[in-house]
């Protein structure tokens, strides 16, 4: 698989907040993942047998039909949802063996999120809605890591501001700034250009790129744009809850010749 050059990394520290060293292990891998739903007497399959690695300051898209799980895969994958069985581990953690409360703990602190609505806090000015999960989980704000991630992702003039006196584009920007601060393991998006326009949503995607390729972080997106997907390093295709294919150094052609494969299957 070709490997796209990486210009730099950001300074980790060596624990985290359950005493684990983060060293050169995956940033997230799911083992034999199953995820079902009861109602009544019926059962739902919305995940069987995923197995995946992410490595570390890399980009994966996951694409699929709509009901094949991609949801589901993202909700596992961060935590949001318990799967019925198998492993999910961020870094070195077994999210199994976690409770609830330390569970939403390590989501504030390692765990980055992007949604298609940005979840901005109307209220507060850019500043506090990009510090709001340090806040949260009573941690200092890291004031040069802050400096960097807003003038990285363009947002350094607009701090004072509120997200209603932003585009829906600048508001995105925000969103990412506030998925970086904490320096997480991973950052997971859901969709993250779908309320965009074209022109806007190639320039957030270029933004998550150079996020992966200049700052080392790792991304997870959930997507149903072959060109957005090209963006990544590999796209994983689900189908009925399976991984059904995946493909390295996508181009929106392949993807979507992909994608139209899986439809006919």
């Amino acid at each position: 698989m070709p490997t796209r050059e990486r210009t730099g990394k950001p300074t980790r520290s060596k624990g985290d907040s359950d005493g684990n060293s983060h060293g050169d292990n995956p940033a997230l891998l799911m083992r034999e993942v199953y995820r079902k739903y009861s109602s009544g007497a019926d059962e739902t399959t919305a995940l069987a047998d995923i197995s995946v690695t992410l490595a570390r300051g890399s980009f994966t898209a996951v694409m699929g039909p709509s009901g094949s799980g991609k949801s589901t895969f993202l909700h596992c994958a961060a935590g949001l949802d318990r799967p019925t069985s198998g492993n999910v581990r961020l870094g070195d953690t077994d999210l199994d063996r976690l409770s609830q409360n330390r569970l939403t703990r390590l989501r504030r602190e390692r765990v980055g999120f992007v949604f298609q609505e940005y979840n901005l806090l109307s209220a507060l000015t850019v500043q506090d809605n990009i510090t709001m999960p340090l806040r949260l989980s009573g941690r200092p704000v890291d004031r040069e890591w802050a400096e960097l991630v807003t003038r990285r992702v363009g947002i350094d003039q607009w701090l004072r501001r509120r997200p209603t006196q932003l585009s829906g584009g600048q508001q995105q920007r925000v969103a990412i700034a506030r998925a970086l601060i904490a320096r997480p393991d991973a950052v997971f998006a859901d969709e993250p250009t779908g309320a965009l326009d074209s022109h806007t949503g190639g320039q957030v995607l270029a933004l998550l790129r150079e996020v992966v390729t200049d700052l080392g972080q790792t991304v997870l997106m959930v997507t149903h744009d072959s060109a957005a997907a090209a963006h990544a390093d590999e796209v994983l295709f689900l189908t009925d809850g399976k991984l059904a294919d995946r493909l390295a150094a996508p181009t929106a052609e392949a993807v979507a010749e992909r994608m139209s494969r899986l439809g006919r299957a």
